[in-house]
């Protein structure tokens, strides 16, 4: 297994009081070896950047030995008066394979619509993928949906995805797995426009309770794990994401993919930078990472 953090996690700072630079080196020397971006967030002018961007792009992966993952783009199923067609849809998730090839990302995360409470993605998902197979598959790239709470792992969800590839028999399409999935309790961020709510009784959201050995099921087809997180108390310990079980599955089934730090906690200047060593820290005592 390799470390690697998600941009995502810098949320908070990025373009504030840390520019994309900063974010790369910070990763870079926390010790993680790769980086997973957020086209439309982190490359400039997207999706069109220029030539010198591009060069300094792979210059900052080449001075911090680095290298791209996953690259999260979207797939905006509401953003007119009526429904995203197919082909506007195919026209976007071409766009973010070209994209992600030219920058050297192996993974495409596509972000759809979703049309119920367990994240079920717009029906367009299906068709619109499958067009653009050919093209994943020329530019050596895997689409990876992201399996994110409240989905679960024995879903609706997840069975379309495994009959989506048992039925082309498509090897430029895997899953994502978001290690929020396996929360045990709700974690209460505070600080920024995204703190989670509740419900509009002011009652938190019930957390589904999944166990880390569903993954068992499916692991054959994840291709990259969002390390999600919320919280390293300062002894190391995470009381949300239950990381011994997890990182002992993934060890016993050798599963070698990268795990992709993801920090959606409590906002703060620096905090990120702080709970992603901590993270990695703690990933490094239970498993034996790169």
């Amino acid at each position: 297994m390799k470390l690697g953090v998600s941009l995502y996690s810098y949320t908070s700072e990025f373009g504030t009081t840390l520019t994309l630079d900063d974010c790369i080196e910070d990763v870079a020397d926390l010790g993680a070896s790769g980086l997973e971006i957020l086209g439309e967030a982190h490359v400039e002018n997207y999706p069109s950047p220029s030539t010198a961007w591009i060069d300094a792009w792979f210059a900052r992966l080449s001075r911090w030995e680095l290298t791209p993952t996953c690259y999260g783009s979207w797939v905006d199923t509401r953003r007119g008066r009526r429904p995203i067609t197919v082909d506007e849809a195919v026209a976007q998730l071409e766009t973010d394979i070209r994209l992600a090839s030219t920058l050297g990302f192996a993974y495409v995360r596509p972000k759809l619509g979703v049309v119920t409470d367990d994240l079920e993605p717009d029906p367009v998902w299906e068709p619109a993928t499958e067009r653009v197979l050919d093209l994943a598959a020329e530019k050596n790239v895997i689409i990876c949906p992201e399996i994110h709470w409240p989905s679960v792992i024995k879903s609706k969800v997840v069975d379309d995805y495994l009959a989506f590839i048992q039925r082309t028999g498509t090897s430029h399409f895997a899953l994502l797995m978001d290690t929020g999935v396996f929360q045990t309790s709700m974690h209460r961020r505070t600080g920024g426009v995204a703190s989670r709510m509740g419900d509009k009784g002011g009652r938190p959201p019930e957390v589904p309770v999944v166990p880390v050995s569903d993954l068992e099921d499916v692991l054959d087809h994840v291709c990259h794990v969002q390390a999600k997180f919320y919280e390293i108390d300062d002894d190391l310990q995470d009381h949300y994401i239950p990381w011994k079980e997890f990182l002992d599955l993934l060890t016993r089934r050798g599963w070698d993919g990268w795990l992709s730090s993801e920090y959606e906690g409590d906002y703060g200047v620096g905090r990120a930078s702080d709970q992603l060593r901590r993270q990695h820290a703690l990933i490094r005592t239970l498993s034996d990472v790169r």
